[in-house]
């Protein structure tokens, strides 16, 4: 399993992807999307996600839908007008990101840094 603190940096990327390629999504639905994705290797707790998830509510860039489901209400997340263009942006980042580690970690065997 992955770290949560290598996760952290790349919650929100995750939850706009998703909900890009998804359309709306619950809070569960997004956990167990992540778990299936990444073959358990990233197990995201409800206590990374919500705040995650109302940060990027009150940034305007998802906005929720209630629904009852079995007489319980289930809140739905959406991407915004605004959202779909942050998706696109995060994902840049992350990509950048990514290759810059990448480069970091496949350094020639025999290089010393010091």
């Amino acid at each position: 399993m992955i770290p949560t603190d290598l996760i952290k940096g790349s919650l929100k990327t995750i939850v706009l992807k998703l909900l890009k390629e998804n359309g709306r999504m619950y809070g569960y639905e997004i956990t167990r999307k992540v778990e299936e994705l990444t073959d358990g290797k990233i197990k995201l707790t409800y206590g990374a996600l919500y705040p995650v998830l109302h940060k990027l509510e009150s940034e305007g860039v998802l906005f929720t839908e209630s629904e009852n489901f079995n007489n319980r209400i289930r809140i739905y997340y959406l991407l915004t007008t605004h959202g779909h263009s942050v998706v696109a942006e995060k994902i840049k980042e992350l990509n950048e990101f990514i290759e810059s580690l990448q480069r970091i970690v496949d350094t020639k065997p025999g290089l010393s840094y010091a």
